[in-house]
């Protein structure tokens, strides 16, 4: 990760401890979890405290937002999850791809032994009731209002918007338990802290957003040059800073106040926003060979 200073990034709201306490609370009236994370941050943005909140229940891995996600670095994490031992499956909430893959993986390979018991026991008609976790700005929400047809939870492209469990009955077989977003109270790796940045999980509210533009430019340049030249007509250089490089870009668009100075601020944002909503193209900030 680029070496612009940045203070430390920690949030953690109130309602989120309130989180933690709802998840054990409710552990005992599911049969499984599903955790969604962000396709374009596998790792990052997996609470490592979930797998201590949810104790033994089996676990689906959904990477939502697969479609702003790097598609070969998607395979390869789906491919390093199946091999640590987790069923995973990836999504796009927004348009609805893969979503009708997540039941079937729940009961034919989560729960398949679960099914067997229930149907040699002749309780094969009982509902599965699947809890759904993961941090701020996944994309619960929406995953949950695509799967039940209808909007039940509240959904913005912003974190900390559910504030409560509530159960969605998706038909006779399944029941799924929304659960408010949590993260974990301190951010031991930074890095990991600014790609959640970099995704929206954390409130802009408490971040400041040029040096966090300046870093995601910095990691562009190495990694997606490409997306620098198409979008901004910015050819990044070996020895450029992330600021120069947030420059350039405020200075191609023409993003000046007066005296001729650049405006970075307003050219942070641009940057930010187009990242997020996938202007900038397909892209992964973490591949897990770099982590595992």
């Amino acid at each position: 990760m680029d070496n612009t200073d940045m203070k430390q990034i920690q949030w953690f709201p109130g309602h989120m401890a309130k989180t933690r306490r709802l998840i054990a609370a409710n552990l005992k009236l599911v049969d499984a979890v599903a955790e969604i994370v962000d396709a374009r941050a596998p790792l990052s943005s997996r609470n490592p405290e979930m797998d201590f909140m949810t104790k033994n229940k089996p676990r689906l891995l959904i990477l939502n937002k697969c479609d702003l996600a790097d598609e070969k670095a998607t395979q390869s994490w789906i491919n390093y999850f199946k091999n640590n031992g987790t069923e995973t499956v990836a999504v796009d909430c927004k348009s609805g791809k893969g979503l009708k893959n997540i039941l079937p993986a729940v009961k034919n390979k989560v729960l398949a032994e679960l099914m067997v018991k229930r149907e040699q026991s002749g309780m094969s008609g009982a509902a599965v009731r699947l809890m759904v976790v993961g941090i701020p700005n996944v994309g619960k929400s929406t995953v949950i209002n695509r799967l039940s047809g209808a909007k039940h939870a509240k959904a913005e492209d912003r974190p900390g918007v559910t504030r409560t469990k509530q159960w969605v009955k998706l038909d006779k077989s399944t029941e799924l338990l929304d659960m408010p977003g949590v993260l974990w109270p301190k951010f031991e790796d930074q890095d990991a802290a600014v790609r959640l940045a970099f995704t929206g999980a954390i409130s802009d509210d408490i971040l400041d957003i040029e040096t966090l533009a300046a870093k995601l430019l910095s990691f562009l340049a190495v990694g997606y040059p490409n997306s620098l030249k198409e979008r901004y007509k910015v050819v990044p250089e070996a020895d450029m800073s992330g600021f120069e490089l947030l420059e350039s870009v405020g200075k191609k668009r023409g993003m000046m106040i007066s005296g001729g100075e650049i405006n970075t601020e307003r050219a942070a944002i641009t940057v930010i926003d187009e990242f997020r909503s996938g202007k900038l193209g397909r892209i992964t900030l973490e591949m897990p060979q770099k982590r595992d």
